[in-house]
């Protein structure tokens, strides 16, 4: 069983649904002793940092993630997630976050050009690194982003694969051991994101 994390963050019918269309049983949730009896862990989510990381903590969720993360378990982060699960976020006004990962996210910056934040739409993801959950994923596939921060990985071995907006480069997916995480969401990715999906619902959880 999958348990889909319901921290009040939104996009979790979408997964849910993905999910059940790749022929896997999903549950969302908000029980800690679901999240801490699942197989593996979707950690999904979409809108403002600052709300997430209080609803979470709020609810209690923050350390079953974390038990999943530590007993080996598959955890996948998708979107809002993507940035929590670094150390600090420079969204509203500045929020501690999960440090799971090191490093901290800050907002897109072009220097005074005419560029649209949110990034929203179809971009490319090259991969950096090979990972199990990149089989049958094709480098330069395009997709669905919207988002207007982005982590910066303290370690440049976490970025497991990048996308370029306007010139500017960020990790769109990092890792490390069992835990792997998009900043696009590959629920609404087409045949691309559904293949990292599947990937993902049948990885055991180590890197290579």
């Amino acid at each position: 069983m999958v348990a889909i994390i319901d921290y009040e963050a939104g996009n979790l019918t979408s997964v849910a649904l993905a999910v059940r269309h790749l022929g896997f049983v999903g549950e969302v949730t908000q029980d800690p002793a679901v999240i801490a009896s699942a197989e593996r862990v979707i950690f999904p989510g979409q809108g403002a940092a600052g709300s997430a990381m209080a609803n979470l903590r709020r609810l209690g969720l923050d350390q079953p993630l974390r038990a999943a993360i530590a007993d080996g378990r598959p955890v996948l982060g998708i979107c809002i997630a993507h940035q929590l699960i670094f150390d600090h976020t420079a969204e509203d006004g500045g929020v501690a976050c999960l440090g799971l990962l090191p490093g901290p996210v800050i907002r897109f910056d072009f220097a005074g050009r005419r560029v649209k934040i949110p990034q929203m739409g179809w971009n490319a993801v090259e991969l950096q690194t090979a990972h199990p959950v990149f089989e049958g994923f094709e480098s330069g596939w395009e997709c669905y982003f919207v988002h207007s921060y982005y982590p910066v990985p303290a370690d440049p071995a976490l970025t497991l694969a990048s996308t370029e907006y306007e010139g500017l480069s960020f990790a769109s997916i990092v890792g490390r051991d069992n835990l792997i995480s998009t900043q696009f969401h590959p629920e609404k990715s087409g045949r691309a994101g559904l293949t990292l999906l599947r990937n993902f619902l049948t990885w055991d959880g180590r890197p290579c």
